[in-house]
């Protein structure tokens, strides 16, 4: 150590090792050259997005009914009209994530942030930031969105939602997928009125939450021939030479195998196909 240094020489270098040690401070997010992030709960900050995972919205069969209550909600938000929080609930592999991003992609003019589902508490500090971004607009997405039984972070979503002081910020919509209608398991809300002192005081707290939403946009497993009609507009789409009976007989012992039909699985089979065809998709 250098005891000629003077004192505020030496107060500079401890404080700039000092910064050294500490987290590092998050990047400026760069709003204006991507279209989607995602959220960074630790360091506060927003990772973009070069290509989204996401299908065009015409290839989304059998959701008509979903797709235009979601589109249109999402269209009047990209104008600055009144729009509502909205909660894709239902089957699974039907499309609902899938939904979310291909809105996205057909509105434009909007910015995409998933916050993934562990991160939840840190909601309000999310908020903050793109409350401090009046010129863009955004689209929070939550997928998977759910709650055990000792898991208190819905009351940060409840609150920003809309029971805080603050609410959520003008230029921001929430939107959340789940295959729970009240996003949380039956036995929890059983337990609920089984344990509390005022069992529908207990259960009401919780299914609150849900209630916070204004859309609800439920989704159910598909027919035969809704499922027949996500496999030929695949298969339309990518060009894949095969017959249509066998594409049909395939694609339904796909299905069989799977025990279920559904979007998701229509599209496993058309990467199958695809792949048994080589043709890249």
């Amino acid at each position: 150590m250098n005891f000629q240094e003077p004192l505020s020489g030496l107060i500079e270098r401890i404080a700039r090792a000092l910064e050294r040690l500490g987290p590092r401070a998050a990047d400026t997010p760069d709003f204006e050259g991507h279209n989607a992030f995602v959220w960074q709960a630790e360091t506060e900050g927003f990772l973009p997005i070069e290509d989204v995972n996401r299908v065009p919205l015409p290839l989304l069969k059998g959701i008509d009914r979903m797709r235009d209550t979601l589109l249109a909600n999402t269209e009047r938000f990209a104008r600055g009209l009144p729009a509502n929080n909205a909660l894709l609930w239902g089957a699974r592999g039907m499309g609902k994530s899938s939904l979310v991003k291909a809105v996205h992609g057909e509105v434009g003019r909007l910015k995409l942030v998933e916050i993934h589902r562990e991160d939840i508490g840190s909601l309000p500090r999310l908020l903050g930031h793109l409350r401090e971004q009046p010129g863009y607009r955004f689209i929070l997405f939550c997928d998977d969105l759910s709650f055990e039984a000792p898991d208190t972070s819905y009351k940060s979503l409840k609150a920003v939602l809309e029971g805080g002081i603050e609410g959520r910020p003008p230029n921001v919509l929430f939107y959340a997928t789940s295959n729970r209608r009240h996003l949380m398991p039956r036995e929890m809300v059983d337990n609920e009125r089984s344990t509390a002192i005022n069992p529908g005081e207990a259960v009401e707290e919780k299914l609150s939450l849900s209630d916070r939403f204004g859309l609800w946009i439920g989704f159910h497993n598909c027919s035969q021939d809704e499922y027949l009609e996500m496999v030929r507009a695949y298969a339309e789409h990518y060009r894949l030479d095969i017959p249509d009976s066998v594409l049909k007989k395939e694609a339904l012992a796909w299905a069989l195998g799977r025990g279920s039909r559904s979007g998701r699985v229509a599209w496993q089979y058309i990467q199958d196909l695809a792949g048994r065809l080589g043709t890249a998709l």
